[in-house]
């Protein structure tokens, strides 16, 4: 017995020396949560700082969409392998070593600050720089320029985007698995319910974050001192974008960390309860995770049954169209989410900065709030899947009624000299010898815009005043004209409150279907096949959605552009666009979207509705036989005792 002991002893109490505070599941929630919120804020940081990426490095809006998507093409590739592996792999450590390879790749997006030269605009110089008639500098930054070209800084941000696509892959799928499996079974839904909120917390912290990092100029590691002639609301301006994802990624590396540590298998949570004497099948049954009574199915045999899951799945009508519905979505929010900041900045003349504040202070939020109200609703009324399709094609035809109204909020174009507004104006500028790539906006004291003092034909730089004198080509009375540093301004960003408000009511009735179509999918789906179906319709969404949906937005933005800069005599990022049409075809396909979604709905309620009519009418036929054959039986019956009374009065007769 002694024996025994001893050599039990050291066993079980070693491993709990070791692992002490990783074998809780509470612990292993804190630390997915905290990973959670760092891969996440990395995706809203990114989407937070595109423009000034675009801005800082001369990318289209295409490009910036296709760079703000390329995350999707690791994790697009990888997820169905993540499907099969499950628990036959250590979870808690591919998730640590998957959350470091997304550290690598954050701090390659941030690389390109580091090894390129400094940001060079007309600022760098004095003001009278860019007088009439002063020397041409735009020559003399070129070779600086090449330099920086030649890095190859958009293929290092694409690896970048696709090492945090490939690391991110194990983290949810497992995580949540993981929990799943260890966590006592009614405190399992609470804990993903705390991870759940964290994928909407998170990227808004993003966005915050790129709120106030835009804030300090681009080369403030440098000590530059171009930024001493730039405000943030200028148009040249360049925050530190690089900043966010330094911190971003080592908050990711020091997360991915504790992972190293979590078992492979741990113990069951349990709830003190009153003591009942459990059944030896109940405490087995306990004891063993879910995943371990799966059956265990090869690689092979997990690829050939792949393709047969896959069509029986997209056969169920039902779960097609509401995962289409949901894909249309999808890309209205994947859109929306890269270029909603640029669109508030260009539309009412507001700082990246602001315009970040504003989507991760109001938008998020409030979608957020619609997917939680969405879930309440669903719980309360305890609907029915019928009832589900009714309520996300009402939620969805209620926002298309609230999105209509954004395309006429809006601020017109400003008229800037040359481009949309006396384009015979550049004849005054002739003998000014202006750079075609020059662009340092002035305002003219006539309400025009010019691209740089030089095309306004300014010839004195009034440094008490701050402005420019004797601009022969600025329109006024007498005397030649004079203009001011900085863009016009639209005057019209009072339309911002009500265009904001009218966008978050959008964000909050479209978000009150998600909960409830993702019920429907759960409830439409064999039980056998409901992780798969699962599976398929995140893959859907990053095929259909999250991979095209941001170069789409891009392309349509690329397409209202009236200027685009040149650097070197190469095409930059745009420099002005036609407002109106910025706004018609960046709202107008949000509204695409939402109105797919209403149809994929609305036939969902159609296929629902008859097919619930069609069990109704074989019900009351299957009730009609039944109570056909009931009496059938009853008449026999009546029949067979007549006969037998008949047989027996006989029989008494002959008595």
């Amino acid at each position: 017995m002694t024996a025994i002991e001893v050599q039990g002893n050291p066993q079980t109490s070693r491993p709990c020396r070791s692992i002490g505070l990783f074998n809780n599941i509470k612990f292993f929630v804190l630390c997915h949560g905290m990973l959670q919120l760092a891969q996440l804020l990395v995706s809203g940081y990114l989407k937070g700082s595109i423009t000034t990426i675009e801005k800082r490095y001369g990318f289209s809006s295409q490009k910036s969409g296709l760079l703000a998507a390329f995350n999707e093409v690791g994790n697009t590739v990888l997820i169905v392998f993540v499907s099969f592996f499950g628990s036959r792999v250590h979870r808690p450590r591919c998730i640590g070593i998957g959350a470091m390879i997304a550290s690598v790749g954050v701090f390659l997006i941030a690389l390109p600050h580091f090894i390129s030269n400094e940001y060079i605009t007309d600022s760098n110089n004095n003001n009278s720089s860019g007088l009439c008639k002063s020397p041409n500098i735009s020559k003399q930054t070129c070779d600086q320029e090449k330099t920086d070209s030649h890095l190859g800084v958009y293929p290092i941000l694409l690896l970048g985007q696709l090492l945090l696509g490939i690391g991110g892959v194990p983290i949810q799928p497992f995580g949540i698995s993981y929990i799943d499996d260890y966590a006592e079974k009614r405190n399992s839904p609470f804990y993903l319910g705390i991870l759940f909120a964290v994928t909407v917390i998170g990227p808004a912290f993003g966005y915050m974050m790129s709120s106030v990092l835009l804030r300090f100029y681009v080369d403030i590691d440098k000590m530059s001192s171009s930024y001493l002639n730039l405000k943030n609301d200028d148009p040249r301006w360049v925050g530190a974008w690089w900043l966010g994802f330094l911190m971003a990624a080592t908050l990711l590396l020091l997360t991915s960390l504790p992972y190293l540590f979590f078992p492979r298998k741990m113990s069951r949570e349990e709830i003190v309860e009153a003591p009942v004497e459990p059944s030896t099948e109940k405490m087995m049954e306990d004891k063993k995770p879910k995943s371990e009574t799966k059956e265990e199915v090869s690689l092979t045999e997990f690829l050939k049954s792949f393709p047969k899951i896959v069509m029986r799945t997209l056969r169920n009508p039902i779960y097609l169209l509401v995962v289409l519905a949901q894909v249309n979505l999808a890309a209205m929010v994947a859109g929306l989410a890269t270029f909603m900041g640029k669109f508030i900045e260009r539309q009412f003349a507001q700082t990246a900065s602001f315009s970040n504040m504003m989507m991760g202070g109001l938008n998020i939020p409030s979608a957020m709030l619609g997917i939680m109200a969405g879930g309440v609703i669903l719980r309360k009324l305890g609907l029915t899947v019928r009832s589900s399709a009714a309520m996300c094609m009402v939620a969805v035809f209620v926002s298309i009624m609230f999105a209509i109204p954004l395309l006429f909020i809006g601020c017109p174009t400003n008229k800037v000299s040359g481009i949309n507004y006396n384009v015979s104006s550049q004849q005054c500028s002739n003998a000014c010898s202006c750079s075609d790539e020059a662009f340092n906006p002035v305002c003219g004291s006539d309400g025009v815009e010019f691209l740089s003092p030089c095309h306004a034909g300014c010839k004195t730089w009034m440094i008490g005043r701050i402005n420019y004198m004797n601009c022969e080509c600025v329109a006024s009375t007498g005397s030649p004209g004079s203009a001011f540093p900085g863009p016009c301004g639209n005057k019209c960003s009072n339309r911002l409150i009500p265009f904001m408000i009218l966008s978050s009511i959008t964000c909050f009735v479209a978000s009150l279907s998600h909960t409830t179509s993702f019920m429907m999918i759960l409830r439409t789906v064999t039980p056998e096949d409901k992780s798969f179906a699962l599976g398929i319709q995140f893959m859907l969404f990053r095929v259909l959605a999250f991979l095209p949906a941001p170069v789409l937005y891009g392309r349509a933005i690329d397409t209202a552009c009236i200027l685009w800069g040149k650097k070197c005599n190469k095409t930059t990022s745009c420099s002005y666009y036609d407002l109106d049409l910025f706004r018609h075809r960046f709202l107008g396909l949000q509204i695409f979207f939402i109105f797919g979604g209403f149809v994929c709905f609305f036939l969902s309620f159609v296929v629902l509705r008859r097919t619930n009519s069609t069990q109704e009418q074989n019900e009351k036929m299957s009730n009609q036989t039944k109570s056909g054959s009931s009496q059938e039986m009853k008449d026999a019956k009546q029949m067979l005792n007549k006969s037998n009374g008949h047989c027996n009065t006989q029989k008494t007769l002959r008595e």
